[in-house]
């Protein structure tokens, strides 16, 4: 199995199918132990180049660093041209001084800088910001934004969200056009078979803007791959720790979302998870889902969706299996 390129929307980048999300490196649990250790960390990368693999997503936080130190590391063993990379700024960096987060110019530029120097790169592929912040004025994120462009650090722009924001990132495009500015062309939003907040009007604003989705949580914290059940879950599970998590996710409606994945999952002889990364694949908004993994085995199971083909009418089922935010609007 070999992941294709797709297309970047307007970026011009070719990027691989399906990227790959590093969060979990050198992340502390609450048990205090490291849940991608470096090793591992090095044996992931090396399965998903294997696989063809060359879109490698990751954030100045994710690992207080680690995760950009290691992705460093291991391409400084290779041709750094081959590989598209993308980072994040936003969330705080140090805990004692409140100018190390944010978007503000000051917390940018030194941000930009500590990311080319963990990552050994003297540029990124693709910069997001990782939440939009209400005390930076949307004018100066961007004049901001087009000066590390300019500075050739970084090649294009994108916005990473948890609740959708049209309307915030709209205004920047806004202000990008009047001003000559580099735009957001890419965008990072939640989106799977069970979150479907971006179908209000998120979609829609990134259609008209020409912005393309990458999005993260294709699986649904973990709801999407059918291990958990009506009935019982595993021990070790985000939900067994988590009681609001449950609450959100362990619903009746997601489970019927669940009941459909598994349907499809065997007409075409595939996982569930893989069918669930497949629907993404085929959206016509969607360039190339993030997949992270804590193994090896876990990770080539989900690169294995590159491999599922969906007729229109599964793909249909999929989609309404769970009613869109637009619905009785």
């Amino acid at each position: 199995m070999e992941l294709g390129y797709v297309p970047l929307g307007r970026t011009g980048l070719q990027v691989s199918e399906l990227a790959f999300g590093t969060w979990r490196f050198g992340r502390k649990t609450d048990q205090d132990s490291i849940e991608i250790p470096e090793e591992r960390a090095y044996e992931l990368l090396d399965a998903y180049e294997e696989a063809g693999g060359r879109f490698i997503d990751t954030a100045d936080i994710y690992g207080d660093g680690d995760s950009e130190r290691w992705i460093g590391n291991w391409l400084a063993q290779r041709d750094r041209s081959e590989y598209v990379i993308a980072s994040k700024v936003y969330w705080p960096t140090r805990e004692d001084n409140p100018n190390f987060s944010g978007l503000s110019r000051t917390h940018v530029r030194r941000q930009v800088d500590a990311i080319l120097d963990r990552l050994g790169t003297d540029y990124l592929d693709v910069l997001y910001i990782h939440r939009w912040d209400d005390a930076t004025p949307a004018e100066q994120l961007m004049r901001t934004l087009n000066g590390v462009v300019e500075d050739g650090k970084v090649n294009f722009l994108g916005a990473s969200t948890h609740v959708p924001d049209a309307w915030h990132i709209a205004k920047a495009n806004e202000i990008a056009e009047r001003y000559g500015f580099e735009p957001f062309t890419v965008s990072q939003p939640r989106y799977n078979l069970v979150n479907r907040e971006v179908e209000d009007t998120y979609l829609d604003m990134c259609a008209d803007y020409g912005i393309e989705l990458v999005p993260w949580s294709p699986l649904g914290q973990g709801v999407l791959t059918g291990k958990y059940s009506r009935e019982d879950m595993p021990e070790d599970s985000t939900a067994s720790e988590d009681e609001g998590w449950e609450e959100y996710y362990l619903t009746e409606e997601n489970f019927q979302v669940v009941d459909e994945v598994r349907a499809v999952a065997e007409e075409v002889d595939a996982t569930p998870a893989q069918v669930s990364l497949a629907w993404l694949m085929h959206h016509q908004s969607v360039a190339a889902p993030i997949v992270g993994a804590r193994t090896v085995d876990q990770l080539e199971e989900n690169l294995g969706a590159a491999t599922v083909e969906l007729s229109g009418e599964q793909f249909e089922r999929l989609a309404e299996a769970k009613a869109s935010p637009l619905e009785g609007i």
